[in-house]
């Protein structure tokens, strides 16, 4: 494909999806994922804790919980990380109870609030039962927290393994840079896996691998710069106590998760848009090879 083509195209795309994410109420449903993630993660934590209690490894939970804040940026992570240390410290061994129960159907609700707005966003009427969709959204919950757990283990183990080659081989002691690099590498690349399985399978229909990997990559971009981004704000402009008082902590991670759900979203219209210029392309040349429309996707959708 030529540059200027391919140029034009991906123009083209990046403009249906700016009037996808504002004809779906893109914004307003970031704000209901963003405030259902906020109450969803405490629950999604006790059940964590449960988890972790359960299989005697109660101290790897804190572990796992600085992991995930480790992503955040620390103006953000802050401010409810005494709050979430709180719920880490009640013990909670066993898992078959009305509170972890409800805790898990409490967690879920967050995976429900991203199915709405992932089906928002690729258009997508959802005909499936409502008794299914909750299982799989529990479901979610369940594998997410062994996983995490599964990951907590790898970064626990993984810099004890590392210091014993050292120690065995010392040579191998330049290369811990490299090391670290594909420590947290592997994370990212668990956190988009996470964000393939979610575009591939919360919407209803089916959309491939390279339907949904150039939304992914974009969310996982756009997420590094506004977090970056918004830390930078809160470090120099952002003064969200003079405005919220108590509330300020609880308001900054509001705004952050609202960002971050804003992000994911019009990742997911992008992916969304260019499913339909693909769709597209056969019908517009074939209609501009009769001189009937222009030969851009973009433009035949404004004669439309």
């Amino acid at each position: 494909m030529a540059p200027t083509k391919w140029l034009r195209q991906s123009i083209a795309v990046l403009w249906t999806a700016v009037d996808q994410f504002n004809r779906t109420d893109g914004w307003a449903i970031a704000s209901h994922v963003a405030l259902t993630a906020l109450m969803a993660m405490f629950p999604f934590l006790i059940f964590l804790t449960a988890v972790a209690s359960f299989l005697n490894l109660t101290d790897l939970a804190q572990t796992v919980v600085d992991l995930i804040f480790a992503a955040v940026p620390q103006a953000i992570a802050a401010p409810i990380a005494k709050e979430v240390n709180s719920v880490l410290l009640i013990p909670r061994g066993d898992l078959l109870t009305i509170g972890v129960a409800l805790a898990v159907w409490f967690a879920s609700n967050g995976v429900e609030a991203l199915r709405v707005g992932l089906n928002r966003a690729y258009g997508c009427l959802e005909e499936r039962s409502f008794v299914l969709l909750r299982l799989e959204s529990i479901g979610f919950v369940v594998i997410g927290s062994f996983a995490l757990l599964t990951l907590g283990i790898f970064v626990v183990v993984a810099p004890v393994a590392w210091h014993w080659v050292v120690v065995e081989l010392p040579i191998v002691e330049e290369f811990g840079r490299t090391f670290a690099i594909l420590r947290w590498g592997g994370t990212l690349t668990i956190l988009g896996g996470a964000l393939l399985i979610a575009h591939m399978w919360l919407p209803s229909g089916r959309r491939t691998l390279g339907e949904v990997l150039p939304g992914v990559v974009i969310t996982l971009s756009a997420w590094i710069l506004g977090g970056v981004g918004f830390a930078t704000y809160l470090s120099n402009f952002g003064n969200y106590a003079s405005t919220y008082a108590g509330l300020a902590g609880v308001m900054t991670a509001l705004v952050f998760l609202y960002l971050i759900a804003a992000i994911l979203l019009f990742g997911a219209s992008i992916n969304a848009a260019r499913i339909e210029h693909k769709k597209m392309e056969p019908l517009v040349e074939q209609l501009a090879s009769h001189g009937e429309v222009p030969t851009e996707p973009a433009e035949a959708d404004a004669g439309r």
